[in-house]
């Protein structure tokens, strides 16, 4: 008589090395800790980004207050002054292109310089995009977008005899009505013939970072505004 085979089926495995499911309460613990810990890592990284564009204050800038604030970009009237024509400021506006250094002539300009400073250091320009790009000037600082928005107010005329040229920084107007009160322009090139016909408040001009002014277009944005105090 023949022998049986033996089977060729694997022996069944015991019930004792089965690698037994955790506990449902054991899954839910370890969900609900991988789930605490993804909201902490993002929580964390929106505080850090947050930190890292929060405007620095210098020290001699601390009694920069604004006017009273009605809505996010907007105010009830023009912002105290709060520098002097003595003082050497200096603003980084840091784009996505990168940085562009301004000195501001607060000497020639006092209460657009102090204007922009105030509003800088408070951050109003940050996230703000460039809603104007063209050949010779690239144009930002309107919380709109289109052209038309400004703080809720608008400068007296500036006038100085410091040329408009490459690197001019200064504040757009309306044609025949007052210069704008956030909306700022940086000449990348000669200002097209006849050139200016009114104030256009001239308060800065580039010293470094033109390279990345002039590769600007209506996609960027300002990251932020630093100013310094020498």
């Amino acid at each position: 008589m023949s022998q049986p085979r033996p089977s060729r089926r694997p022996a069944p495995v015991e019930p004792d090395e089965l690698e037994a499911p955790p506990p449902r309460g054991r899954q839910a613990w370890l969900a609900l800790l991988v789930m605490a810990v993804l909201i902490a890592a993002v929580a964390g990284g929106g505080l850090l980004i947050k930190h890292a564009i929060e405007p620095v204050v210098p020290a001699a800038l601390a009694n920069c207050a604004t006017s009273t604030q009605i809505a996010p970009h907007e105010f009830i009237g023009p912002q105290p002054m709060c520098i002097t024509a003595a003082q050497k400021l200096q603003a980084t506006i840091t784009t996505s292109q990168g940085d562009i250094v301004v000195q501001l002539h607060p000497e020639v300009a006092p209460v657009t310089v102090n204007n922009f400073v105030v509003l800088a250091v408070h951050g109003y320009y940050n996230g703000l995009g460039f809603w104007k790009a063209e050949d010779w000037v690239v144009q930002g600082g309107d919380p709109r977008g289109d052209g038309r928005g400004g703080p809720g107010y608008s400068l007296p005329d500036e006038t100085t005899t410091t040329p408009w040229e490459l690197g001019a920084v200064g504040m757009a107007r309306v044609p025949g009505g007052a210069v704008n009160g956030s909306q700022f322009f940086i000449e990348k090139a000669d200002w097209p013939s006849p050139g200016p016909t009114a104030a256009y408040n001239r308060f800065g001009t580039v010293t470094s970072g033109m390279d990345k002014a002039q590769v600007l277009s209506v996609t960027d944005t300002i990251v932020s505004v630093t100013i310094q105090v020498s």
